[in-house]
């Protein structure tokens, strides 16, 4: 870890976050080659923080070795330019041996992702988001989605026991309710929109003080999504809708039409500008010839 809490802070607050694909080759093995590649593009395109083995990374279908794996490269090919961010989850043990491993090969901060499957009481999730933090130097971000969503007061008593949490990231796409947070909590965090496709949501988020999201399609777009940054931060409204209309609406459109498709329709489109990162694993499905096309005819719409 090389960066301060107030250069971690800044990173994530001002600046195009980028959530990159993990490439997998022809045999659905990690591709370390062309992930180191895609790594360094994200970073000379000028994003400031990058995110790996997050949700467009497809943590869920990672294993251990590929994980460690994934972040050791990451981190060598952004070179201490900007921070990296590794994510963690599942149970508690696991959640530990994740963030020890991102530790260990040099990542700057940890997306702390929600419990699986069971439901969990907001109390409970606390608990579970303490128990990993504890004992880690690392920065941590709380990914507030799922079933592990968790109000204002209680982001307020995570921050407060927890000194080493930095940032929430929504994951909710509740507006009054990230309202309701950020009042409650103030600049104690900064919060990170992050609903899948969060640009839909950027004017709404930026309206409320939250200034950065995750870029999922930055993976095959990065020229345009850099583009609606700057006009969003800028407040050229023009720009922005012209995007938003020409873009991301029937992206979200034709993303919404199938379960998986905010994480698979992103893999697609890195392979249809020649930056191939693989399919992705089960449980999630390849596009269809047909949405294939119709995201082409979306990108070329740019």
């Amino acid at each position: 870890m090389s960066f301060s809490t107030e250069q971690m802070r800044t990173a994530l607050s001002d600046g195009l976050l980028s959530f990159p694909v993990t490439d997998l080759d022809e045999n659905g093995q990690f591709n370390a080659e062309t992930f180191k590649s895609r790594v360094e593009w994200f970073v000379e395109k000028g994003v400031s923080t990058v995110f790996v083995a997050g949700g467009t990374g497809e943590f869920f279908s990672l294993s251990y070795e590929e994980f460690k794996q994934v972040v050791e490269v990451a981190v060598e090919a952004v070179g201490g330019r900007v921070p990296v961010i590794a994510a963690a989850g599942k149970s508690v043990p696991e959640a530990r041996k994740f963030v020890a491993a991102a530790e260990a090969a040099g990542a700057d901060g940890i997306l702390l992702m929600p419990p699986f499957l069971t439901e969990c009481p907001e109390d409970g999730v606390i608990e579970y988001a303490t128990q990993v933090m504890t004992g880690s130097n690392l920065h941590f971000i709380y990914y507030n989605r799922g079933n592990g969503v968790l109000s204002a007061e209680s982001v307020k008593e995570l921050a407060a026991r927890n000194p080493n949490l930095v940032a929430l990231k929504d994951g909710t796409g509740n507006i009054a309710a990230l309202n309701d947070t950020i009042k409650t909590v103030d600049d104690r965090l900064v919060y990170i929109g992050g609903v899948p496709t969060a640009e839909i949501f950027a004017e709404a988020y930026l309206s409320i003080g939250v200034n950065t999201y995750s870029s999922a399609v930055f993976n095959f777009m990065p020229d345009m999504a850099m583009s609606f940054y700057k006009s969003l931060r800028a407040g050229e409204t023009e720009n922005v809708k012209k995007i938003i209309q020409d873009f991301f609406i029937p992206f979200c459109r034709l993303r919404d039409t199938k379960k998986g498709y905010a994480v698979s329709l992103i893999k697609a489109g890195a392979e249809l500008i020649d930056r191939s990162a693989g399919d992705v694993r089960a449980p999630l499905t390849r596009p269809t010839e047909a949405d294939f096309a119709a995201l082409k005819d979306i990108m070329d719409r740019q």
